[in-house]
């Protein structure tokens, strides 16, 4: 799993790496043709260590209320049920939610919600409320394997 892990987060920081550089080489050559604006752009792109952590801040609680979105979802009768039945270890499911990427929590959690409150309104059955689990359920699963 480790790995997969590395190599997931090496393919994903490739690209940013990549635009990075872009960025930097082209801003380079461009303060380098007109050294007078090197300093107005300097000052526009100082970010100051408050936002920075403020918007650290942020995602660290988006991430926490997605984690608990799906795991609040687990601890559901109906969702006991689902993975008593499916013969699924609930406590691998459990352990396996924290080791989404921040895009698979956010996605999971958006459709967990919409689901729950289809439910709510009478839109889903539970038939198909149960599917929806048991996909998610999968779905963490298999990232948790991969």
């Amino acid at each position: 799993m480790h790995h997969s892990v590395s190599s997931r987060l090496v393919r994903s920081l490739v690209p940013f790496a990549l635009l990075l550089t872009l960025i930097f080489s082209t801003r380079a050559q461009a303060q380098a043709a007109d050294p007078a604006s090197n300093q107005d752009s300097n000052q526009d792109h100082i970010v100051s260590s408050q936002a920075l952590q403020q918007q650290v801040t942020s995602s660290a609680q988006t991430r926490q209320k997605n984690i608990e979105t799906l795991t609040e979802l687990l601890k559901t009768p109906t969702a006991q049920k689902a993975m008593h039945d499916a013969k699924v270890d609930p406590v691998q499911v459990k352990n396996g939610i924290p080791t989404l990427s921040d895009d698979e929590l956010a996605n999971l959690s958006g459709r967990v919600t919409k689901a729950q409150s289809d439910f709510s309104a009478g839109i889903l059955g539970i038939g198909l409320f149960t599917i929806i689990i048991l996909v998610v359920i999968l779905i963490i699963i298999v990232a948790v394997i991969h």
